[in-house]
């Protein structure tokens, strides 16, 4: 009964399960208050199922919401909304936000919204430190409380009357960010802020400043001071004192560093001043800087100093700056307004200046060895003056140039380029040469002892024509070269082969091979070759024309074959003939020799067939006739041997053929009906019984007088 009763229960079950039916129309998602949300504002996700039943029962729904596809909240519930409530909007709640509904096996996906919410939190900015000294580091720490990274931040140091030094940092794992800034001489009060930003879809968005924080520098020295004595009217000669000096917390660590143009005269360390002095000279004019360094501060002073003139520089004159050698030269010092000095002549060189006389003149006869730079200096009250250098230049005149072609012949292939050098064996640097070709100028080279030149444009007559000059400095003015003549070569064009006779050639017989060209310049090389499986050189000739022969003698059957001839010159490119065909034949004798031993042979042959065709017939016909057989081949024997030839050549194997074939063919018609009836009748015979002992002897008989050619 219990049974029973559980039965019906469960189909009652089964029938109600499947009544209830549903469906999703779609989800929707949406967020609270619409638009822009503010930073700091609460705000509501709404996720709502729009779903269809077919009688009203129950349903429990799965809500999950995700933010850029990560899971941030989760629900269960019998109605068909959720909330997903944050209480304080932050920007870090700014995404992309999606919700999904799952009920009894079915999930349906809400669309994307992109919630923005505008604003960033205040960040709080620290400082390790609020006092420092110049030099020192000040930590700065900006952090955003409630914001999530990625995050950048904005760190600003602000001083009195200047722009904000703004530096940036980005994080990507955390919400604050540390800095370090460098107190430079100079910061008193400082003044420190910051800033965040963050990336999102429509931008940056950024965070309000920071607190102000403050910071106060403190002075390890002063400003040095720098003086001079005496202080002004400073004239060359005169003792220059300089002092550089600061006031320092703590003398240890300090260095006070003293220089002019990048140049540093003197330095002391741990010391609060600093001392140089010097014998003035109007090189001495200019800035001074002094410097005073402690750790990482440094503080400068600068001054400008004048010295005024005492007596202008020296200027050096000379009679002649260019002049041939043995020639005289004199060299003055001198300095305007001003008489009485201390001078000296000297000659510049790698190795140091070279003193060649204590005075104002100096008068020597020159030689090539006294090119170079000279000076004077003249010395006042200890101060030395140097004047400008002079340049000498002693000029040995050239000799006389030598031209010749650089490849070393004296010849050029027609169409190449001719390259010429011109060179002189003496002679003071620089020198000028001049290239003619012919009357007219082609080119000006200025060197130390060679020039080249280069001609591109030869043609058939320039056979000559070429000179250069060579000129320095020097009075005896130009030199020239002999004549250079050069030789064109015209390289060789169209070599060609040609063979008398041609083409066929008897053996034994001499054959002449002609190569020729269509131009080039003599002496040509003249080669000839035969093709095999290799080329073979068979004969090579120089000769002063555009053609040769070579008589090849007594030509042979292995001379058949392919020949080829080639053609070359001076200008160094060979030029090969088309190639020529021989073929070595026999010769005619040789022919009729041949033709002969074939005719002689097919007659031998031919007397043979006819012999034992009639021997044949002889055995087949019995004794009678074979006895007329016996005679008739006798007579055909003869008359063969005294038949003249009709044609006049005796070794003609077609006639000999012919006159057996007609020979045997009137025979066989001379035969008649009676000749048939006879083999027959002998045919009877022939089977009929006849006695062996006599038939043995009758046989033998016949074959022995029968055919005299057997014996």
């Amino acid at each position: 009964m219990y049974l029973a009763l559980l039965v019906i229960f469960l189909q009652c079950s089964e029938l109600h399960a499947e009544g209830k039916v549903f469906t999703f129309n779609g989800v929707e998602i949406k967020v609270e208050p619409h638009g822009k949300v503010k930073n700091g504002a609460p705000m509501s996700i709404i996720c709502h199922a729009d779903i269809s039943k077919n009688s009203d029962f129950q349903l429990q729904y799965n809500f999950t919401i995700f933010k850029d596809r990560k899971l941030v909240f989760m629900s269960i519930s019998d109605k068909e909304d959720a909330r997903y409530e944050i209480p304080v909007a932050k920007s870090s709640d700014t995404g992309d936000y999606e919700c999904r509904v799952k009920a009894d096996r079915k999930l349906v996906f809400s669309r994307t919204i992109y919630v923005w919410v505008a604003g960033m939190t205040k960040p709080i900015l620290t400082a390790d430190k609020k006092e420092v000294l110049e030099g020192e580091v000040v930590k700065l720490r900006c952090e955003l409380p409630e914001e999530v990274p990625p995050l950048e931040f904005f760190f600003r140091k602000i001083k009195t009357n200047s722009e904000p030094i703004e530096k940036r940092v980005a994080e990507q794992n955390q919400n604050f960010s540390e800095m370090e800034y460098f107190v430079e001489a100079g910061d008193n009060i400082l003044q420190f802020d910051c800033f965040g930003k963050r990336q999102v879809r429509s931008g940056w968005d950024s965070s309000q400043h920071s607190n102000k924080t403050l910071v106060t520098v403190k002075e390890p020295f002063i400003r040095p001071t720098l003086i001079t004595r005496p202080s002004n009217n400073i004239t060359e000669g005169d003792q220059i004192e300089f002092e550089c000096s600061t006031v320092a917390a703590q003398m240890r660590g300090i260095e006070i560093i003293f220089q002019k143009n990048r140049t540093i005269l003197n330095s002391v360390r741990d010391k609060k001043f600093l001392k140089y002095s010097t014998i003035a000279t109007q090189e001495d004019s200019g800035e001074y800087l002094c410097k005073v360094e402690q750790g990482a501060v440094s503080k400068t002073t600068k001054m400008n100093v004048f010295v005024s003139e005492l007596f202008p520089k020296p200027t050096l004159s000379a009679s002649m700056t260019k002049l041939d050698e043995s020639k005289d030269l004199i060299l003055n010092c001198s300095i305007n307004s001003l008489r009485r000095a201390n001078f000296s002549i000297l000659r510049k060189s790698s190795s140091g200046d070279i003193l060649l006389k204590k005075s104002r003149v100096l008068a020597i006869k020159v030689n090539v060895n006294d090119t170079g730079s000279y000076t004077c200096k003249a010395e006042v009250k200890g101060i030395v003056k140097e004047s400008k250098p002079v340049r000498i230049s002693v000029y040995a005149p050239v000799s006389k140039p030598t031209l010749s072609v650089v490849s070393g012949s004296p010849e050029v292939v027609l169409g190449k380029p001719l390259q010429l050098i011109c060179h002189s064996v003496m002679g003071t640097p620089p020198i000028t040469f001049t290239f003619y070709k012919g009357d007219e100028i082609k080119k000006n080279v200025t060197n130390d002892t060679y020039a080249t030149f280069l001609d591109e444009d030869i043609g058939l007559n320039d056979n000559g024509g070429y000179k250069c000059d060579a000129r320095n400095n020097h009075s005896s003015g130009v030199k020239t070269s002999n004549i250079l003549n050069v030789t064109v070569i015209v390289p060789i064009r169209d070599a060609s082969l040609g063979s008398v006779p041609y083409g066929e050639v008897e053996v034994g017989s001499d054959t002449a091979f002609l190569c020729s060209v269509k131009e080039g310049s003599w002496p040509i090389d003249f080669k000839f070759f035969k093709k095999t499986d290799r080329e073979v050189l068979l004969h090579e000739v120089r000769e002063y024309s555009d053609r040769t022969i070579w008589h090849k003698k007594t030509m042979k059957r292995k001379d058949t074959g392919t020949y080829y001839c080639m053609a070359s010159n001076r200008a160094s490119v060979d030029v090969r003939s088309r190639p020529i065909t021989i073929s070595v034949i026999l010769a005619a004798w040789q022919k009729g020799v041949i033709a002969a031993f074939v005719l002689t042979a097919m007659a031998g042959a031919g007397a043979v067939a006819l012999w034992w065709f009639l021997r044949k017939k002889k055995k087949a016909k019995g004794p009678s006739m074979e006895m007329s057989g016996s005679a008739l081949a006798p007579n055909l024997t003869s008359e063969k041997l005294t038949r003249p030839p009709s044609d006049g050549n005796y070794y003609s194997g077609s006639g000999y053929i012919e006159d057996n074939e007609n020979h045997m063919k009137s025979t066989d018609e001379s035969k008649g009906p009676d000749l048939e009836s006879a083999e027959v009748d002998y045919t009877e015979v022939e089977v009929s019984t006849l006695d062996p002992h006599r038939d043995s002897v009758e046989n033998r008989h016949s074959r022995i007088y029968g055919h005299p050619d057997a014996t």
